[in-house]
């Protein structure tokens, strides 16, 4: 067994990203910290230490149990690393649920296409549409 594995292979095998080239763009873009400092793909971890992955509007935290490389199962996530996430970190998540879109009421938020045309219907005659009477020779009026 393997007692080192590669970062973004890990997290990709540990099942924290759908996939590999997802997990080595959230190294990039700093993440994920090991002890609070950024590291890169290519970072070798070992079992025992503690990542931390960025996923807002949370941090979480897991502790490696094996360092693997190939992808495994659903079932077999447990063997693979503890999830030491602070609970506080899970109580930020439940409020921005509840205060996010999830259920919003019909008619909020950005307007629908047929929204959109109504609004277009009733401003633009009225800016735009120009009246057969209205002058815009200013000339005339100077002339009289």
């Amino acid at each position: 067994m393997n007692e080192q594995a590669r970062i973004d292979k890990w997290l990709w095998a540990a099942r924290i990203f759908k996939t590999r080239s997802i997990a080595a763009d959230a190294c990039k873009n700093g993440r994920v910290t090991k002890n609070g400092v950024n590291i890169k793909p290519s970072h070798i971890i070992k079992v025992g230490e503690t990542v931390s992955v960025k996923k807002p509007p949370i941090t979480y935290s897991f502790k490696v149990l094996k360092a693997i490389e190939n992808r495994v199962g659903a079932k077999l996530v447990p063997e693979i690393y503890e999830n030491v996430t602070d609970p506080k970190q899970y109580e930020l998540l439940e409020m921005s649920r509840i205060s996010g879109f999830v259920d919003r009421a019909r008619g909020t938020g950005r307007p629908t296409k047929k929204d959109r045309r109504a609004m277009d219907a009733f401003v633009e005659p009225a800016m735009f549409g120009f009246d057969d009477d209205f002058d815009l020779d200013l000339d005339d009026e100077e002339e009289e």
